[in-house]
């Protein structure tokens, strides 16, 4: 090693070690537990003292393969994202993105530049039903897994299993899948984020025995009910089954602002049907009685006389919702009618639909969503691509809106997250109700390339960003000649951009089976460059921004100041950070004279670009990476 190494921190080559962060959170809480970077569990024991459960017999959930699922999750990934504009729409401008890959890998590397920024997840993983298919996970090396199962390594390209019932480890499969999969989309969810996730009977119970273990199961919100069929069912063996079910979590439930969502505008249209003199401001109103039900309580200063217009008082038959003073002043403001029937006057409070305002009200969600069909979701694939065949029983547009209507608001920058997006129904949903409410919701899609064994959609992938397209060219043709009343304090986003798993640009290390000198010397010298033969400069600039924790909105622009190097700036515009990189195989100290850098910038260069003198003059100005 040379005394310009000495000082310099080499840049990332894998994501993030997500059991390191968590570490490191134990650490601070608890610092007297580490022994020589250890955590010393005696010590830890006698610290939580009644805390801990060491009776030979304690509630627990586990499966065959659980310490596997775990190792997989510890395994830092070694891929890369690499982006694909030509398959993208308005790449430069556009925050949706979409990711083909292994969702596992996928999120590892976003890990360092997404931890807790995404503020929903959607998903619709597979129902292990026996007939879909399951991610096979190999945690020995999962990046060689997904390239074999992708064919771009020798393999038949389509790896991918069922999981028969007749399997000897039928939910534990499925569980092992899942488990790092969703320990995952925890971290990654901000610390108010939600999560809602589709699944069917056959493994709600496991599902949710998994969430409890990893979100906690005080923060399960709900089961929301779906009713996914109207009738049918002849060939039901016993039941008709109607309905799915979302599993509906947060982060922290205890954050969690109270949820309300936009009024059903059939529910407008069918209720709020009256109008007064506040009508400009207020809107239409319903009525709802004053008279108290049963369930409430008794209370005596609850009873007493309204006037009628006519004079006549009128009683409750048991006691009024209000108490008299806020009566009063409602009467006052023409805020309560009064309707007369065949046994006299009845007394009613008014519900206007906006508030004094003039905003609109919200309304509370239900546990159920209905009107909304497995048909519909058909429909709108055969009105996209003309043909029902090409994605079977998507999910319909219709069931992921109200899920948006609850955890998602127009106003921010907001993260929705589908890492089994299928044919992409969650990002169809998205960038309507954005059309809808003029919101900013910023979607990121992740789907495995899995064949489909058709010549014009041979991956599923294909599908989900075809339909993207096909939305978004739909969206722009409603727009043509018509003037924009919107008052969007941002442009409507209507692109996405595409990257890909692959193969890191850097070298990995594959030891020597000798045990010679030579053999060691001859593998070193293959390690003079560190990047692999035939290395593009982006695709490396995004791999370094990505390890380093930039997003993938980031920005990459030359600096036009420095012509005796070619120097990139790499903005992120969502952290408010930027790092400059030069690959060039040698550096001009006069081009990093004219950067003027300064002690809190980040400069990123390939070792073999660097003498001694500039090293030493780098490490004093800023802080140096190598590559």
């Amino acid at each position: 090693m040379s005394k310009k190494n000495q000082d310099i921190d080499p840049v990332a080559r894998t994501s993030a070690n997500v059991m390191e962060e968590r570490l490191a959170i134990v650490r601070e809480i608890f610092p007297e537990i580490f022994t020589e970077g250890k955590v010393d569990y005696d010590k830890l024991r006698a610290i939580l003292g009644e805390e801990i459960d060491d009776q030979p017999e304690r509630y627990s959930f586990t499966w065959a393969g659980k310490r596997n699922a775990i190792r997989l999750l510890q395994t830092p990934s070694r891929a890369t994202l690499v982006p694909y504009p030509d398959e993208s729409v308005d790449f430069e401008s556009t925050n949706h993105l979409f990711i083909e890959g292994d969702n596992l890998e996928v999120m590892k590397l976003l890990f360092n530049s997404y931890f807790g920024r995404v503020k929903m997840i959607y998903i619709d993983p597979p129902y292990n039903t026996g007939t879909d298919k399951i991610y096979p996970d190999n945690f020995v090396d999962p990046l060689d897994n997904y390239l074999r199962l992708t064919g771009q390594k020798r393999g038949n390209g389509d790896l991918l299993t069922s999981n028969p019932e007749t399997s000897g480890r039928y939910h534990s499969s499925w569980l092992s899948m899942m488990y790092p999969r969703l320990f995952l989309a925890r971290q990654l969810l901000q610390d108010d984020g939600i999560i809602f996730i589709s699944i069917d009977d056959n493994e709600l119970h496991n599902l949710r025995m998994l969430m409890n273990e990893i979100f906690g199961e005080e923060n399960f919100i709900d089961n929301i009910i779906w009713k996914k069929r109207y009738g049918g069912g002849a060939k039901e063996k016993f039941l008709v089954t109607l309905h799915e079910y979302i599993l509906f979590y947060a982060k922290n439930k205890a954050t969690l602002d109270p949820i309300f969502i936009p009024h059903d505008p059939e529910a407008i249209e069918r209720y709020y049907k009256l109008r007064d003199d506040k009508y400009e401001i207020r809107g239409p109103y319903r009525t709802h009685p004053l008279e108290a039900t049963k369930s409430m309580g008794e209370r005596k200063n609850l009873i007493y006389a309204i006037i009628a217009p006519d004079g006549n008082e009128v009683w409750p038959q048991r006691q009024w919702l209000w108490k008299e003073e806020r009566t009063l002043r409602a009467i006052e403001n023409n805020e309560i009618e009064f309707l007369r029937g065949k046994d006299g006057w009845t007394v009613h409070t008014k519900q206007y639909l906006n508030d004094e305002e003039g905003n609109e009200r919200l309304s509370k969600a239900f546990s159920m969503i209905d009107k909304v069909y497995t048909q519909h979701g058909t429909n709108e694939i055969i009105e996209i691509f003309g043909d029902i065949q090409i994605f079977p029983f998507p999910k319909p547009k219709g069931l992921i809106e109200p899920l948006l209507n609850i955890g998602t608001s127009p106003n921010g920058d907001e993260i929705i997250m589908d890492f089994f997006a299928g044919s992409c129904t969650t990002a169809h949903a998205i960038l309507e109700l954005n059309r809808k409410d003029s919101g900013n919701r910023r979607f990121i899609m992740v789907q495995l390339p899995e064949a489909t064994g058709r010549n014009d959609f041979p991956r599923i992938s294909e599908i989900g960003k075809e339909r993207i397209r096909r939305v978004i060219s739909k969206l722009n043709k409603e727009k043509e000649g018509k003037l924009d009343l919107n008052e969007r304090e941002t442009p409507e986003d209507l692109g996405f951009k595409v990257f890909k798993l692959a193969e890191s640009n850097y070298k990995q290390w594959a030891g020597v089976e000798e045990i010679e000198p030579e053999a060691y010397i001859n593998q070193m010298e293959l390690f003079t460059d560190s990047l692999v033969e035939g290395w593009q400069p982006e695709k490396v600039v995004w791999e370094v921004a990505l390890k380093e924790g930039y997003g993938l909105n980031s920005f990459i622009e030359r600096v036009a100041e420095v012509s005796t190097n070619t120097i990139y700036r790499v903005s992120d515009p969502d952290k408010g950070q930027s790092f400059f990189i030069c690959l060039d195989d040698s550096l001009m100290i006069s081009a990093v004279t004219a950067l003027g850098l300064g002690k809190n910038d980040l400069f990123i260069c390939r070792d073999a670009a660097l003498n001694d003198e500039i090293a030493a003059n780098l490490a004093l100005q800023c802080r140096l990476k190598t590559i």
